[in-house]
């Protein structure tokens, strides 16, 4: 047994043993990861072309794009080749890369969003002092920092999760889940992976309350504001970010404190596709339906028959 993790291609659950089914499947996940990578790119073409969205906020956003399509990116494509072609096993190295790529996306997404909201507190709180505490300088320091908590935090659930010795290479999901991997494990090991799932956690908790603390800040500045449009516009550039935080949250909470079930159920599969595929998809939306700026950058590039 102590040499399985080193021989061994993990089975990952497949949606369907039925051909047409499994197509079905395959269908419905590339027109999902289309829209997902059609919003996307379009968010990252609008604010690099466009000088006028070269801003903080906009920077920030780009950024938040680009995590995003590299986390639905990290499942979906082999989640659709193992319906494509009926075949549900992936390599030991390829389960790790699914393990670290997506932490590293998915934190990197979270750290950023706290940092965002960090950004709206000091343009409505703070505007005067806005350009010197937001400048060039601090914006990409505060994006290094995230992408390095991201990197950190991937690097140690992934070796934790992969010191455990497994005794079955059978996962109970579409893809590698540190939880169903953890299920597999043949020895006390595992133990290390969860004191840093429970990192992981503290880590994503302090990030909510800083969220939470923040737009009381920011809401108690816009209570302040005399006119009725001024309000409306400061909180205009906040509820975005506010729908795509509570968004991030809720599908976390969705699918890690939900009642224990069948590993193998439908059920469960759903949860890891509302939280791994719905986010991703929707956050451009959410921006871009929000935002009167960026659709107008992308409707004139659109007239104009290109995007570059």
């Amino acid at each position: 047994m102590s040499n399985l993790t080193s021989m061994f291609t993990f089975l990952l659950l497949e949606f369907s043993e039925v051909r047409e089914q499994q197509i079905l499947h395959f269908l419905i996940f590339l027109a999902l990861y289309l829209i997902a990578l059609t919003g996307n790119l379009l968010i990252i073409i609008a604010v690099s072309i466009d000088h006028h969205l070269h801003t903080p906020m906009y920077f920030f956003l780009k950024n938040l794009a680009i995590l995003d399509l590299g986390a639905v990116s990290v499942m979906m494509p082999k989640s659709m080749a193992m319906s494509l072609f009926n075949n549900r096993s992936i390599s030991y190295p390829g389960c790790v890369a699914q393990v670290f790529f997506y932490l590293f996306f998915a934190t990197s997404g979270f750290v950023l969003l706290t940092l965002m909201a960090h950004d709206r507190n000091v343009a409505i709180c703070n505007p005067l002092q806005y350009e010197r505490i937001m400048h060039k300088g601090a914006c990409f320091q505060m994006i290094a920092i995230a992408w390095i908590i991201g990197l950190l935090n991937a690097i140690l659930q992934a070796s934790g999760t992969f010191a455990i010795t497994f005794c079955s290479h059978i996962v109970h999901q579409f893809f590698c889940e540190i939880p169903q991997l953890i299920k597999l494990s043949c020895s006390d090991m595992y133990l290390i992976e969860v004191g840093f799932l429970v990192l992981g956690y503290t880590l994503a908790l302090g990030c909510f309350i800083f969220i939470i603390i923040t737009y009381v800040k920011i809401f108690s500045a816009v209570l302040k504001i005399p006119s009725v449009h001024g309000q409306k516009k400061a909180l205009s550039t906040c509820i975005p970010h506010i729908t795509v935080v509570s968004l991030f949250v809720f599908m976390g909470l969705f699918s890690y404190v939900k009642p224990s079930i069948n590993a193998s159920s439908g059920l469960d599969i759903a949860f890891a596709v509302i939280y791994t595929i719905i986010p991703p998809m929707l956050n451009p939306f959410i921006y871009s339906i929000r935002n009167e700026e960026i659709k107008t950058v992308l409707r004139k590039r659109l007239s104009y028959g290109a995007l570059f």
